[in-house]
């Protein structure tokens, strides 16, 4: 019994990284604007808090209203602005450097602003970490004809910078006041849909039939998100974070393979070998964490 028990657990744990695996390239098939894509799917991620706060309904206090909005404000500004990116270099390229950047930029956070990596050991052991991850995102970048100038490269990668300050807010903010459970997931929903339209109000046709077939992303997102709190109970941070970060693996093959996105053999090989460094670097921060 023991044993299936674990076995459950570890399924769970998995459930956030095929969540957030596939969402690139469900977002991707689904279509529409980057406005679209990001308005669709936190609508979507608030539809799915909504309906867990009526069957949770957790204590709620002022500092998780309002450090959730602003933390689900951020997460919004990170979504979006990966979302441009993937119409910039594609799937297989932007997730290992979008997912290498975010575990750089909240580690670094980390220990600049929580003190942690305190031990000898911790140190050595998170600074290998980030040195696989920069040389795995590297490698997911190579490009065999050097002659061939990637003009959306540079545009990519800009956005990519405005999408990790996103993701590292809505990390920093949420770990800052701690609402990192079930407080946290309606007032977090609510600031991504308040942030998504803010963001959005420039560009016209909000609101189109893409937008709310985008609403798939959300709910993913959501379940994910869910999935990552249940299993950092059942098996604590540093198994459920790890486990988190091999959902890079799908959305960069799957790019490559469901959205026909060009490669070299040549390329692909870099590119399977960048997904296991970055994939490595984050396990080992996994373990920093304990």
């Amino acid at each position: 019994m023991e044993e299936v028990n674990h076995l459950i657990d570890i399924l769970i744990a998995i459930v956030p990284a095929l969540m957030w695996g596939t969402l690139p390239l469900v977002v991707s098939k689904l279509g529409g604007s980057t406005e679209q894509q990001i308005i669709g799917t936190t609508l979507g991620a608030l539809a799915f808090a909504l309906v867990t706060f009526f069957f949770v309904s957790p204590e709620m206090s002022t500092t998780a209203w309002v450090a959730g909005l602003f933390s689900g404000a951020f997460w919004a500004l990170g979504q979006m602005n990966q979302f441009a990116a993937f119409k910039q270099m594609g799937v297989s390229k932007t997730m290992p450097i979008s997912t290498g950047m975010q575990l750089v930029g909240t580690s670094l956070f980390g220990v600049l602003a929580f003190g942690e990596w305190s031990s000898t050991s911790a140190l050595i052991l998170g600074i290998s970490a980030l040195v696989l991850i920069v040389a795995g995102a590297a490698f997911t970048s190579y490009k065999e004809d050097k002659s061939k100038k990637d003009e959306n490269i540079g545009k990519g990668l800009l956005l990519l910078v405005i999408s990790t300050v996103g993701y590292v807010g809505y990390v920093v903010i949420a770990r800052w006041f701690n609402i990192n459970g079930w407080e946290a997931v309606l007032p977090q929903a609510i600031g991504m849909v308040v942030s998504a339209i803010l963001l959005s109000l420039r560009k016209g046709n909000l609101f189109a039939k893409q937008t709310f077939t985008n609403g798939i992303a959300g709910i993913m997102w959501a379940v994910g998100n869910i999935a990552l709190l249940f299993a950092t109970a059942r098996v604590g941070v540093a198994t459920s974070f790890s486990l988190s970060q091999t959902g890079v693996v799908i959305s960069t093959i799957g790019g490559v393979l469901l959205l026909k996105e060009s490669k070299t053999k040549k390329e692909m090989t870099f590119v399977i070998i960048g997904c296991i460094l970055v994939v490595a670097g984050g396990i080992m921060i996994g373990f920093t964490k304990q």
